[in-house]
């Protein structure tokens, strides 16, 4: 079983491209929406609450474990991997390796939680990759919250996206990694704000191609995964909006079931 985490909603657009990559394998998801969002927490905090539900998913059977936050894979994914001995999975290299591979002029920007952008850790996997390459950054605080609001189409939306993109447009950037997962489902939005011309990165699909092919390559483990169609959806916190936001992601109704930490 494939085990994966979020803060909240967003991590559901990881577990879309999971079923789009691997259609068949059991997956079990924990949306901890009773503490979102995990981009204004301390780095000891957003650490914490990663073990917590690594630990969760582990004991209802996961076998692997995917980081389906931006703000979690930036601070907490060495803590996990030292105290976890399977397979762990964060969302950012992946999409920084989809970017480098994009990117014409090597001119990337990077939108995400304070947390995450204040980590830099973008940045320094980029660069790393291509020291040449030229990265500008910006923390987006407000959109975790009008998505976890079901505020997807909303003129309010617009506005503040269009402010947050405008330091990025004037950059003349040709590619724009999102980075949180919660943003895909504002994807529309970005692109029409940001331009048609900049290629717009999703960590949700490239952390799902990048599973995709480490199952490949590992035929092993691959067969201790189960393979029944089935998917089991945990959260910490059941809101009616959650619920219609996430019927939206998935594409079709899905169960929730509440539990404590």
């Amino acid at each position: 079983m494939i085990g994966i985490f979020d803060s909240g909603i967003g991590g559901l657009t990881v577990v879309r491209a999971i079923m789009d990559e691997l259609p068949g394998y059991d997956m079990i998801y924990f949306g901890d929406t009773a503490r979102t969002p995990y981009g204004s927490k301390s780095e000891k905090t957003v650490i914490d609450y990663s073990l917590e539900n690594t630990e969760f998913l582990v004991r209802q059977g996961a076998k692997m474990i995917v980081m389906a936050c931006n703000t979690a894979s930036s601070l907490a994914t060495e803590a996990l991997r030292a105290d976890f001995h399977l397979p762990i999975f964060e969302v950012i290299t992946p999409a920084v390796v989809r970017a480098l591979k994009e990117t014409k002029k090597a001119s990337i920007g990077v939108i995400g939680t304070r947390a995450t952008i204040a980590s830099g850790i973008y940045e320094k996997k980029i660069k790393a990759q291509n020291p040449d390459a030229r990265v500008y950054s910006a923390a987006c605080p407000l959109l975790v919250p009008l998505v976890e609001e079901g505020w997807l189409k909303k003129p309010e939306t617009r506005m503040i996206v269009k402010k947050y993109l405008l330091p990025l447009k004037t950059r003349q950037i040709d590619t724009l990694i999102l980075g949180c997962t919660h943003y895909p489902l504002l994807k529309p939005i970005i692109q029409h704000k940001i331009g048609a011309r900049v290629r717009v990165i999703s960590s949700s699909t490239a952390v799902a191609e990048q599973i995709r092919i480490f199952l490949a390559g590992s035929p092993d483990f691959d067969r201790t995964l189960s393979k029944n169609g089935q998917a089991e959806f945990f959260v910490s916190d059941i809101t009616p909006q959650f619920e219609k936001t996430a019927g939206t992601v998935i594409r079709h109704p899905i169960a929730l079931k509440q539990v404590r930490l």
